[in-house]
Parts: C-alpha cells; structure tokens; sequence
C-alpha cells in the first residue's frame, strides 16, 4: 500500500509536538515491504541550529535518531494499529548508529525504515537518512512500548 500522509495525520499518532516533532511528511507506507519512508524538512529556523553550530550549523546526529526513532513509532502504528491505537509509551532501548556526513540547514531529511522484528511490546528495525539520494546516517533500532495498565 503506497500511501501519503500529512502532519496532521503524524501528530493523531506521535506523542511529540513542536518543537520536538522531527517529521513532517510520510511518503510511503508499504506494509508488504515493511517499510515506511520519511520526511524532515530541515531549516535555517529549526531551533538547534542556534548552538549547534551557529556559523557552520548541522543537525545533531542525536536529532537525527530521534527523527528515525519518530519514523518507527508511525511504521509500528500501521503494523500493531490496535495497539498504537491505545497510545503506549514508547521507549527507546538500543541504538546502533553510523553517521556517514553532515546533515545541514536547507536539507531534506529522506528517512527509511524498515521492520526487522516487530512484537506488540517491542520493535527492531534498520533505519536509513538520506539527503540528495546519498546515505548520511545508518541505524539499528530496538525501541519498547508499553500499554498503560489502567
């Protein structure tokens, strides 16, 4: 299934919110492929770009993460909807990452993920950034989620 979806449809199902939200469109949703595919438009006006680093600014590689952790709570929505639809806490457990080259103001963020293990309680996945076709950031993702109990 190729599917778009906007920001409103992003924030129904992400607990973060402006100025923590790191995805602004998703271009693809493909549940036979089990993948998602991404997007963080990245902007001279994003608020880290204040101190990180003002005359040459890039994106934290730990925002760059967030935003792949961002992308798999939506790809975990459309593969567990009866249990995103509860709104769980999601955790981030291990990171494994590769920062191949600088992400910059005026850069589009292509983000991939693809599902490596997903249960109701946890997920594993790889997750790939892109700017211009060329990979900048490589990660292994294993993130928990938990159902409030009440």
């Amino acid at each position: 299934m190729h599917e778009s979806w906007d920001i409103q449809r992003i924030s129904e199902i992400l607990p973060q919110r402006y100025p923590f939200l790191f995805i602004d469109k998703v271009l693809e949703v493909n549940e036979l492929q089990g993948k998602i595919v991404c997007v963080k438009n990245v902007t001279i006006n994003d608020y880290f770009f204040q101190g990180h680093f003002p005359e040459k600014p890039i994106m934290p590689g730990v925002l760059i993460i967030e935003a792949m952790a961002q992308a798999s709570i939506l790809f975990f929505s459309v593969i567990k909807p009866h249990i995103a639809q509860k709104k769980p806490d999601y955790y981030l457990g291990k990171v494994e990452a590769k920062f191949i080259a600088p992400v910059k103001a005026g850069d589009q963020l292509i983000i991939e993920v693809r599902k490596l293990k997903v249960l109701d309680t946890a997920g594993i996945v790889s997750a790939t950034a892109k700017v211009d076709g060329k990979t900048v950031t490589q990660a292994k993702i294993t993130f928990g989620v938990k159902v409030d109990d009440e």
